[in-house]
């Protein structure tokens, strides 16, 4: 495991666990600790060897609180990176997936993290919200756009005009969230998920994610169909040795040796 100054970083063979580190602050963020966590999965995304990631918070009480409003209220300098809050809501290019295991509360920017990611893994004690018009505020780091295009309309326009506090079974139901499981149980869990995902080609991983994601912005159905052989991640995996590996495994009865190229 490494220690930053804002968050630690533990690999765990293709797998990279990356966890907030600043539980006194509920894990909520400040300019420092986000361009800190962009430059972690600035690597995270050029490592080759590194294919899924897992981002948590640091203790028990919370994944993250969004952004530090102790800090801004200090008057300090505010800035966010290009890839956006955590080095993820602005982060559009990732075609490697990333899995939140989400820890108690995940409020405003907190939650907008989460919903960055592909897949969300919760503790049974989490809470979400986006509670920015409480305070005079909007949820501009992506979710008012994330959240209507997961769960729909008028589910996430309940949540974004109301403010109201959602629990991970509620989030579940929604279908924001994958999986509810007890807290002592979140990070192996969202491990277990992460784990599933590598024994996939990570070729085909990323091509899958940048089908769906690009698909989505696609005019028509038919479109996104024809047009997602041009995709870069698409292209690569038609190129690689992954291709030749996993009908070759299959054929000789082995577990295939993804090589991710």
């Amino acid at each position: 495991m490494t220690d930053r100054e804002f968050c630690t970083v533990e690999r765990d063979g293709s797998v990279l666990v990356v966890t907030i580190n600043r539980p006194a602050q509920m894990n909520a963020l400040h300019p420092p600790a986000n361009h800190e966590l962009e430059t972690v999965f600035n690597e995270f995304a050029a490592d080759p060897s590194l294919w899924v990631a897992v981002i948590t918070g640091a203790g028990e009480r919370a994944f993250s609180a969004g952004n530090d409003l102790v800090y801004q209220a200090s008057g300090k300098p505010m800035s966010t990176p290009k890839t956006g809050f955590a080095g993820l809501t602005a982060r559009f290019n990732l075609n490697k997936p990333v899995i939140a295991a989400v820890n108690g509360v995940a409020m405003g920017g907190g939650f907008e993290i989460a919903l960055a990611c592909d897949l969300i893994i919760a503790s049974d004690n989490a809470i979400f919200a986006l509670p920015e018009p409480r305070v005079g505020l909007a949820a501009l780091a992506g979710g008012l756009h994330r959240l209507p295009r997961q769960i729909g309309l008028k589910r996430a326009m309940g949540m974004i005009l109301t403010g109201r506090r959602v629990s991970a079974a509620e989030g579940k139901e929604l279908g924001f969230v994958n999986d509810v499981v007890p807290q002592a149980e979140l990070l192996a869990t969202a491990k277990k998920w992460a784990a599933l995902i590598a024994e996939c080609s990570p070729m085909s991983i990323r091509a899958s994610k940048e089908a769906v994601l690009k698909g989505l912005d696609e005019p028509s159905l038919q479109a996104a169909t024809e047009n997602q052989r041009n995709y870069e991640a698409v292209q690569a995996m038609f190129k690689s040795e992954d291709l030749i590996e996993g009908p070759l495994a299959f054929a000789q009865k082995r577990p295939p040796k993804w090589k991710g190229r």
